[in-house]
């Protein structure tokens, strides 16, 4: 199993001290000092967290297909910063990893023993606030996207990472307010992008009254609001997360899912997207450089389509988890503009075919942690 791996040259010291990557790459973590906002997700990390799949959770028919994909997440991850595994007993997880991967990434992993539904870190995990202070722990309701699946035991997981001392920070509860990581995304300046179709969406619970971006500018930090009122992926059933569709980036750049075919599904929706995604502007008034990632081709399964995206990658310290999908061309370009995006980075694709199987990739997947919190 060792052997399909390739280990990532050895930092030096001050590229591993994130305090030394923070002002070392400033324009590659652009979060104004002193500002209280919710953190980009290139802020200096101090670790990623997995919820390990099990024979409890929907992934039982490919649990031997689904555990590799996440060897291979948590290999790439632990031998570049820390690794935190949730999973309702560990021990299996730990004793397997033990045989896979080598003392390098497995040292660098911690895990904790907590019952879960499934998977979706980047749903039903911590969302965190950085700026003067303490970190804020954002824990916000998870419900399976609306209701459609039984979520209760992820919506508890990360009380029981605050109550067991694995995550530090002030912890704030807005359980009232149903809300998933993979529906927002956040320049660490002050903008913050999303869709009109999830958080508009009448099956998320909030209080009577609530006003959505109000709620947003103040728990986040947030003075600019940009809705997204195009794109869908057939097969998503997150009602149009936005880390299937848009990413921004550092300087001031957004990646998003480009169709060319107009006899796709998807081309006069995601035409639409590009159209408003070019009228958008920063919180400062300046436009987006906008960077297009190819629409992988349909990839089907029980005669329904699955929702594909390159625009579901991962950023860690200093490499990229691209999701690929078999298709070497698309893969490549995929590849190359993320590499300009982010050209000191490491971009290293990961084989997501059976992530994609039960709706998500590797961004659904994990849930990064800013310095600080493990």
């Amino acid at each position: 199993m060792m052997g399909i791996f390739t280990l990532p040259p050895k930092l030096p010291r001050a590229d591993l001290d994130l305090e030394s990557l923070l002002r070392s790459n400033a324009t590659e973590t652009p979060v104004r000092r002193f500002r209280r906002t919710l953190a980009a997700e290139w802020f200096p990390q101090s670790g990623i967290q997995l919820t390990w799949p099990h024979a409890d959770t929907d992934w039982a028919p490919y649990l031997e297909d689904v555990t590799e994909t996440y060897v291979r997440m948590a290999f790439e991850i632990a031998t570049r910063e820390k690794l935190l595994i949730v999973h309702p007993r560990p021990m299996e997880v730990r004793e397997m990893l033990a045989r896979k991967l080598p003392r390098r990434a497995t040292d660098n992993i911690i895990y904790h023993a907590c019952a879960t539904d499934d998977t979706w870190a980047r749903d039903h995990a911590f969302l965190t606030v950085v700026g003067t202070g303490t970190p804020e722990l954002i824990d916000f309701c998870f419900n399976g996207w609306g209701g459609k699946f039984e979520a209760s035991q992820d919506n508890a997981i990360n009380r029981s990472l605050f109550d067991n001392g694995i995550v530090h920070g002030r912890y704030v509860d807005r359980l009232d307010f149903e809300l998933e990581g993979g529906s927002i995304e956040s320049d660490g300046m002050g903008t913050l992008l999303t869709t009109a179709a999830c958080l508009h969406n009448p099956n998320r619970q909030r209080p009577e009254g609530a006003d959505v971006e109000q709620v947003l500018r103040e728990v986040f930090g947030i003075d600019h609001v940009l809705w997204l009122e195009h794109g869908a992926l057939a097969g998503d059933d997150t009602d149009s997360h936005v880390d299937t569709l848009a990413r921004l980036c550092p300087d001031n750049k957004v990646v998003y899912v480009k169709c060319d075919n107009p006899d796709d599904e998807h081309f006069e929706a995601l035409q639409r997207m590009e159209a408003q995604l070019q009228s958008f502007r920063n919180a400062e008034g300046e436009a987006f450089d906008l960077v297009p990632v190819p629409l992988p081709d349909a990839i089907m399964q029980d005669g329904e389509r699955l929702p594909a995206t390159y625009a579901n990658y991962l950023v860690l310290n200093r490499a990229i988890l691209l999701p690929v999908y078999g298709q070497k061309e698309k893969d490549e370009r995929a590849r190359s503009a993320l590499q300009g995006v982010f050209p000191k980075y490491d971009i290293v694709p990961i084989d997501s075919r059976v992530l994609i199987r039960q709706h998500g990739s590797i961004h659904c997947a994990t849930m990064q942690f800013p310095r600080g919190i493990l």
